[in-house]
């Protein structure tokens, strides 16, 4: 599950849950450039590092989310204007943040949502600063850049909204597969696709495009991991019994499809518990009613969303 270290800190529930549930964490914000990088000379890793020692005294596990992202960066980066300033601070961040960390993370999100949100054709790219900067170049200079700075760690290319039927995700999925196949056959380090799983409680799952385009990535020698697990609900029916169902479904379907060919080997939830959950600020009920988007509840109760995970766990092992 992914935890930020203020929560983990404040509440014993929450480390008590992760130690309950989990074999790995991800940090929410910890990673991420503007946390890290406090100005262009200065690299701080404290949080970072309290997070992993926390999973190391805990027998967890760690992966690193992310490397590139055209979002949460610092200001200071707005002083970069030109290729050879984006190609030095790309390149710097990247190797000095990987080899830290090198033979302590089991993956990192090299490059994080390079889809755009509604893609109009399936060879562009989300505006960015690397986009401006760097062109698409800079999707194979951060993977070449993280694996140079540690060779045995999972290198992975992390997506959302690919799940659900619609034009819309069907779009998404088909600049996905065209960049996938694009830095495959320039010889670039991908090693999986990360599926945020980030699903919308009210639209089904497109299992059989969904299940289709995991057989494709796994063919060409990827591994599929689904690295932000969670369910917006703010448009679901209110009667907790009615929704939690739903909910489940959406999971089960979600998982059933990514793991219809091979085995799912890592399903992380983007939080545990309701509680600390991002869809209580960014997607709140209309009814005023909790959201309920995790596989635990605010009180850190076992709901049918767990039933699943723990299905799919067993299926594993």
């Amino acid at each position: 599950a992914a935890i930020t270290l203020a929560d983990l800190q404040s509440d014993v529930r929450l480390r008590e849950a992760v130690n309950a549930y989990c074999t790995q964490i991800v940090p929410v914000y910890e990673l991420k450039w503007r946390t890290l990088r406090p100005d262009a000379h200065t690299f701080a890793f404290e949080k970072a590092d309290a997070l992993l020692d926390f999973a190391r005294q805990n027998r967890l596990t760690m992966r690193g989310h992310n490397l590139v992202w055209y979002a949460d960066l610092p200001e200071w980066t707005a002083q970069i204007k030109d290729a050879r300033s984006a190609e030095r601070a790309l390149r710097d961040h990247i190797a000095t943040v990987v080899s830290y960390y090198r033979d302590k993370l089991t993956s990192w999100d090299v490059v994080n949502e390079a889809i755009p949100e509604f893609p109009k054709r399936p060879t562009e790219r989300r505006d960015s600063l690397w986009l401006s900067c760097l062109g698409s170049d800079y999707l194979r200079m951060a993977f070449g850049a993280a694996a140079d700075a540690d060779p045995h760690v999972q290198l992975t290319l992390n997506e959302y909204d690919i799940e659900s039927v619609g034009e819309r995700f069907a779009a998404r999925r088909a600049a996905l597969r065209n960049l996938v196949s694009d830095l495959l056959d320039t010889g670039t380090p991908l090693h999986a696709i990360g599926l945020q799983s980030h699903l919308h409680g009210e639209i089904e799952i497109d299992t059989d495009g969904l299940a289709k385009c995991v057989a494709e990535f796994r063919s060409w020698g990827l591994d599929v991991i689904v690295t932000e697990l969670d369910v917006d609900d703010q448009k679901l029916p209110g009667p907790v019994t009615e929704r939690d169902a739903i909910v489940a479904k959406r999971v089960n379907d979600v998982l059933a499809a990514i793991s219809s060919e091979a085995t799912l080997r890592s399903i992380l939830t983007w939080g545990i518990s309701d509680r600390y959950s991002w869809i209580n600020q960014m997607f709140p009920r209309a009814d005023g009613l909790p959201n309920r988007t995790l596989p635990l509840d605010a009180g850190f109760r076992p709901k049918s969303f767990m039933d699943v995970i723990a299905k799919f766990t067993r299926e594993a092992v």
